[in-house]
């Protein structure tokens, strides 16, 4: 048996040896970015690019398992119970004026001062409009390298992966602000304002790797679809695709832990600049929504722009042999069925369900019965629940 001087040499040339591979792994993935970065792409350089994209993300990924390792679970500040119809994260650089757009939206009261990471937790607060319960919540500005664990970062990008939309927040005074918060969101494995991929890999136990295809491919060929699965350790598949994908989704869809979410771009403290130099933003930035929180200036058309990106539909119930409800209706997402309903007035009207009648463009004509919980729903459609 060693003694403990022993032990103690043999885990200190362990954590160097660690390190050491760690060292390496990083010097990898900064040599594959330099490369992919100046390498131009074209049906050349397609399959090049493809394969040194996949090397990319099987090193980040080792990376990211790496970094995991041994590491606390979460973190209560960054903790927030998801409540009201959906969710809305303000996401900015330090001092981008969050906390002061989550008083002007809401009742909350998150701390304002004239310095920076005045907010340290997750603060929410709750935005009424058009009898929508829309929950906003502040939280901790990043920094550039968030995604890789800089100051919190991966907490904080974290809670976007539920958020049901994202506000992505640009000072006036930094528009350059803009391209950096969009590649810590990418990095962070989130997808903005895009569909997540109609792509099916179905694994085999032997046969190579086929690709399929429905639509016509014009930004990746089938060679590379093949070598990029290769290169991520899968052998034996088929290969699926009903869009025309390019490789970096082709990637996504491999990795397979991507979220799709939508976002809206806001420039704040509109105030601080003249006329000519928010013309300039705005074409460079191209804001959803200008706003001064402080001022006041277009709260309410962020309010309503905020209403419309969330996708949200109207559903007025209907008791048995009562009128419908026409005064405060239901809010729920575009593409919600009756299941839907039934869980956000119960979870045991699921199991007790029915049939339900419904009026409105969903049937084909007045108080039609549906016996199936997946039916769709329509804006404005009238619901009656027959409930065991």
């Amino acid at each position: 048996m060693p003694g403990k001087e022993g032990v103690k040499i043999g885990r200190k040339k362990e954590v160097q040896l660690t390190e050491r591979k760690e060292q390496t792994r990083d010097e990898k993935i900064k040599v594959l970015e330099d490369e992919i970065s100046k390498t131009k792409y074209n049906k050349k350089t397609q399959h090049a690019i493809g394969l040194m994209k996949a090397k990319l993300a099987m090193l980040k990924e080792a990376a990211e398992r790496r970094s995991a390792v041994g590491k606390a679970k979460g973190d209560d500040r960054f903790t927030v119970r998801k409540t009201g119809d959906g969710a809305v994260v303000l996401l900015g650089f330090p001092s981008v004026g969050k906390s002061t757009l989550l008083n002007k939206l809401t009742n909350a009261k998150s701390d304002i001062a004239a310095y920076a990471f005045t907010t340290l937790s997750a603060v929410p607060g709750m935005m009424h409009h058009k009898h929508a319960r829309i929950q906003i919540i502040d939280v901790p500005g990043v920094v550039s390298g968030a995604a890789a664990g800089r100051g919190r970062g991966k907490e904080v990008l974290g809670m976007l992966r539920n958020a049901d939309l994202i506000l992505i927040l640009i000072d006036a005074l930094f528009p350059q602000h803009h391209k950096a918060l969009l590649q810590e969101i990418f990095d962070s494995g989130i997808r903005i304002n895009q569909k997540k991929p109609d792509v099916r890999i179905t694994k085999k136990e032997r046969g190579g790797v086929g690709v399929g295809t429905t639509v016509k491919l014009t930004k990746i060929d089938k060679e590379t679809i093949v070598d990029v699965a290769r290169e991520m350790r899968i052998s034996n598949a088929d290969i699926l695709i009903r869009d025309n994908i390019n490789i970096d989704q082709l990637i996504d869809v491999i990795e397979g832990n991507r979220v799709y979410t939508k976002a809206l771009t806001v420039v704040t403290k509109i105030d601080l600049v003249d006329d000519k130099m928010l013309r300039e933003i705005c074409e460079e930035v191209k804001p959803d929504v200008v706003i001064s929180a402080e001022k006041n200036q277009n709260i309410d058309e962020l309010k309503e722009a905020i209403f419309n990106k969330m996708g949200f539909i109207r559903i007025f119930l209907k008791e048995v042999n009562k009128h419908a409800d026409m005064e405060e209706p239901m809010i729920i997402f575009d593409g919600s069925t009756i299941k839907d309903i039934c869980l956000k007035l119960h979870k045991d009207f699921v199991d007790k369900f029915r049939f339900a009648r419904i009026w409105g463009k969903s049937a084909k004509f007045s108080g039609q019965d549906f016996r199936r919980l997946d039916k769709v729903l329509s804006d404005e459609d009238i619901l009656e629940l027959h409930i065991n």
